[in-house]
């Protein structure tokens, strides 16, 4: 189904800007930094999110993503927002999304523009 790639896609997108705004920052600098945590924190939000709209028959084909876990984690952002752990995110950003990424990467089709271009 075209959307679930699409929805794929803006997972990988968003774990890969996960990884942009934390390069080089350590665990210290994150805990102590408002503007980075917000931005990994939304970032994340959009993978949880897109990760709930892929189709019950994708997430079943791909068991070794950790749908539950990614929409759980956007649940907790959004609606636990008061008690969000910034180590907690911290471990995501070092575990989870590296992990993710490996994971999505060979799910994704090719940007049809970049093969028009070799």
């Amino acid at each position: 189904m075209w959307r679930d790639d699409a929805y794929l896609l803006d997972m990988l997108l968003a774990a890969r800007k996960v990884q942009e705004f934390t390069q080089g920052v350590g665990r210290k600098q994150f805990e102590n930094d408002d503007l980075i945590q917000n931005a990994v924190m939304r970032q994340i939000q959009i993978i949880g999110e897109a990760a709930r709209k892929v189709s019950l028959q994708y997430q079943q084909a791909h068991p070794e993503i950790p749908w539950q876990g990614i929409i759980g984690m956007r649940n907790r952002l959004i609606h636990e927002y008061f008690r969000i752990i910034p180590e907690r995110v911290w471990d995501v950003v070092e575990k989870d999304i590296p992990e993710l990424i490996r994971l999505i990467e060979p799910l994704v089709p090719p940007d049809e523009s970049s093969e028009a271009e070799d």
